[in-house]
């Protein structure tokens, strides 16, 4: 095969300016899952200015293009997230959020505008047989009935065949250019998991007369830390994270109720039912053990995502095809985040990877923002992904 006829980054470097533009104009107007109807307008406007079928309001705000060239009876979707998250932004760059307490902390503005950088090439070029479906999808950041959910239940993939589905997701940390990637279990499911302590309130000076919610509460939150050590095989991975704990509003009055808000996490389906079991006796039997009651409220989240061997060989042979070997890590350990991009591997092949943002602050810290030096990265790989996968082989 003959690399020099598939796209390099001498090839989108003369985009990055542009792409640059519309990654800032995105940063500066984020909007919250299930809001995101100017930057489907704006991506919509763009693929149809560079001659896709366009396809809106598909699970929400999301929006499909499409483009067919040559003979080739295969087809690829390539996915980018849109929605921003409730943060205050603390940046201090020129372009900052216009609208306060929201902000672009997870890069989605720059995932966005990499692969309209990828929808501009491959409409100049058009060096590929076959069908390939760009999807930009909303409310990934909303933990459940997320945009992937609603966009295949809206038929996505029925009205917009795949033979192969390919996401990736910036990763602070690692050097802009080069990308990671793992087969098998990547990124963990996620359970989101409310308790409410029921106990008797009462005066501070009277606690025997009454039923202490927060005592229970915080001696569960202790408790609740032996589950992964004490009940998950070492070799497996689980987390389990207390991330809020609420209960009244004076330091002279015992309340009635206690509030905890947890964060469950695992990369296999039977360690994630075995955590849900054992969360929910420990919860129910540490709660009767104190004269409390309890009630629990089990969210099941996104599943564990998997990525498929071959698309993911495919992906990272790509790669070192534009980036060296030296710019591509093939076995990068498993990430404790989840994705709901999880959902469209369930039903297509695929692989999601991760693409080096720098030394940039972590994903959703009120100091972070995407490294627009990673925009043509972005950009090429995935024009190239496409043209190795629908190759355009000329009739001899």
């Amino acid at each position: 095969m003959n690399n020099k006829n598939f796209c390099t980054l001498t090839d989108v470097a003369d985009l990055e300016s542009g792409l640059r533009e519309i990654r800032q104009r995105l940063h500066q107007h984020p909007e919250l899952s299930n809001q995101e109807a100017d930057t489907a307008a704006l991506v919509a406007s763009k693929l149809r200015a560079l001659g896709f079928d366009v396809t809106t309001g598909i699970g929400g705000h999301g929006v499909v293009g499409t483009m067919t060239r040559g003979q080739g009876s295969r087809s690829i979707g390539i996915r980018a997230d849109m929605d921003a998250l409730p943060i205050t932004e603390q940046t201090g760059v020129s372009y900052t959020s216009q609208h306060p307490g929201k902000m672009h902390a997870c890069g989605h503005d720059g995932h966005t505008a990499m692969l309209l950088g990828a929808a501009e090439q491959l409409s100049r070029a058009q060096n590929f047989s076959g069908t390939v479906h760009l999807i930009f999808q909303p409310a990934e950041e909303i933990g459940f009935n997320s945009g992937a959910e609603r966009m295949l239940e809206e038929g996505l993939f029925e009205r917009f065949p795949c033979d192969a589905i390919y996401g990736l997701h910036n990763h602070p940390g690692y050097p802009v250019g080069k990308m990671m990637f793992r087969s098998g279990p990547f990124m963990a499911a996620c359970d989101t998991v409310n308790i409410t302590i029921h106990g008797k309130g009462g005066h501070a000076a009277r606690p025997h007369m009454t039923v202490d919610p927060i005592l229970v509460a915080s001696s569960l939150v202790v408790a609740l830390q032996t589950l992964v050590s004490r009940n998950i095989d070492p070799n497996e991975t689980a987390v389990v994270t207390v991330g809020s704990l609420h209960s009244g509003h004076a330091a002279n009055v015992i309340p009635e109720t206690a509030r905890l808000e947890m964060s469950v996490r695992s990369f296999d389906a039977g360690v994630r039912k075995i955590l849900e079991e054992r969360i929910r006796e420990l919860v129910e039997h540490h709660a009767t053990g104190y004269g409390a009651r309890a009630e629990i409220e089990y969210v099941p989240g996104y599943p564990v995502l998997v990525n498929h061997q071959w698309e993911t060989e495919f992906a990272q042979e790509v790669a070192k095809e534009l980036l060296g070997n030296e710019n591509v890590v093939e076995n990068l350990p498993p990430i404790s985040g989840s994705e709901d991009f999880a959902y469209f591997l369930q039903q297509k092949p695929g692989c999601f990877l991760r693409l080096g943002n720098g030394d940039s602050a972590v994903l959703h810290n009120p100091a972070y923002n995407f490294n627009d030096e990673s925009l043509i990265f972005g950009a090429a790989f995935w024009t190239r992904l496409v043209e190795r996968y629908l190759v355009n082989t000329p009739t001899e």
